[in-house]
């Protein structure tokens, strides 16, 4: 009897992460939905993955706190940073915005490694991408690459020959390219949060998030089911 593959799928609730989980479920995998509340102004999001989690067919789904709010530093950890609003459209420069938390991804990979290591999953799904993104640094190739060699010698499952892989399915995708692709897989879009400033649970629909979110949707001849406060 083949063994159920197990894997870790960082979930944030957002449209990126769902649809790895939609990829990863797709690929025969048992996913174990890890959500991280960081301290994140956008905190609505864990509600959205929990849902999620259920509705796509994840084995189990947790919470872990990790407060990077102590350390500041971010528009989305630090409620006297102001989100940038349409930035892109204003300028489209390539510097790393304010919306950027600090190793962020570097801790919740290390979370869903422990995780993994723990259940016995050797993979572990996230939801990076590299095309239409704000331009953070640990959303990049190169950052995951380092992370499976770092994986390799930081725990008794990579010492003793079962390293873990990152999968991320939607890394070289575009937004519209990975709309289509979840949409095939009939993710739930309505249920997701992008946004990194909603308000009395609506998109803000300017912030980068909304902005690529918007522009994906467009571009894939897909419904945008969000509800944004300008409209």
């Amino acid at each position: 009897m083949t063994k159920t593959k197990r894997a870790v799928v960082l979930l944030s609730g957002g449209l990126d992460s769902t649809t790895c989980l939609a990829v990863a479920r797709r690929d025969g995998f048992e996913a174990h939905c890890l959500s991280v509340d960081y301290g994140q102004r956008h905190k609505g999001e864990l509600a959205r993955a929990r849902r999620l989690a259920r509705v796509l067919g994840a084995a189990d789904h947790r919470v872990v706190k990790v407060d990077l709010s102590a350390f500041g530093g971010s528009a989305l950890t630090d409620p006297a940073i102001a989100v940038p609003k349409r930035r892109r459209e204003r300028r489209g420069a390539p510097e790393i915005p304010v919306t950027y938390v600090p190793a962020r991804n570097t801790v919740l990979l290390a979370l869903a490694l422990a995780h993994a290591e723990t259940i016995g999953a050797e993979d572990v799904f996230v939801g990076v991408n590299a095309i239409d993104y704000s331009g953070y640094p640990d959303c990049r190739p190169a950052f995951l690459r380092a992370f499976e060699r770092l994986a390799k010698v930081a725990t008794k499952a990579g010492v003793e020959g079962r390293p873990l892989r990152i999968h991320a399915p939607l890394l070289r995708l575009t937004k519209a390219g990975i709309v289509k692709l979840g949409t095939s897989l009939g993710v739930p879009y309505r249920l997701t949060l992008s946004c990194y400033d909603p308000v009395r649970g609506r998109a803000c629909g300017a912030c980068d998030a909304c902005v690529l979110r918007r522009k994906g949707f467009d571009e894939a001849g897909v419904t945008d089911p969000t509800l944004y406060i300008d409209e």
